[in-house]
């Protein structure tokens, strides 16, 4: 079986690269919530209550508090499918999901099908340009909640011990 062509290749292995983020992102909303719930469970059965911190240690519970919530608006991002408008028009290859309904909306699917077989280079380099940028927002959301995530733990953490 000869390989894919660059193009298509690429293209597959950055759909891959979207599933791999997304994953990414559930599994790290869902370590987060077992986490939040985990400590806010044990807090409120032990009778703890934010009144009895030092200063200091209201302060670090409340910067902890922003650097998690903040991981965890990142990571919603990061899953939040992504919509904008579509640039298609008759003539032109379809490259992704807007364009195939805007096509359709305009009664001209069939025919933007035929332009996109007869276009297929243009498609793909299209197709590539659109699925590169979700993959490169999709990444740069999961490293924002990583790092508020871990930006947060430590003050909400030493916050707890210094009581």
């Amino acid at each position: 079986m000869p390989a894919p062509p660059p193009g298509t290749a690429l293209l597959a292995e950055l759909r891959t690269e979207i599933a791999r983020a997304d994953s990414k992102a559930a599994v790290l909303v869902a370590a987060l919530g077992v986490i939040v719930g985990v400590l806010g469970g044990l807090l409120t059965s032990t009778g703890w209550a934010p009144q009895q911190l030092s200063g200091a240690a209201k302060v670090l519970l409340a910067l902890g508090g922003l650097g998690i919530a903040v991981s965890l608006v990142a990571l919603l991002l990061a899953v939040l499918p992504r919509f904008r408008r579509s640039n298609w028009r008759p003539g032109r290859p379809l490259g992704y999901f807007g364009d195939i309904r805007l096509a359709a909306e305009q009664g001209l699917l069939a025919d933007a099908l035929a332009d996109t077989e007869r276009l297929a280079a243009d498609a793909v380099r299209a197709a590539l340009a659109e699925n590169s940028l979700i993959v490169s927002r999709k990444h740069s959301w999961v490293r924002v909640g990583i790092l508020s995530f871990g930006a947060g733990l430590f003050p909400l953490v030493t916050a707890l011990f210094l009581g």
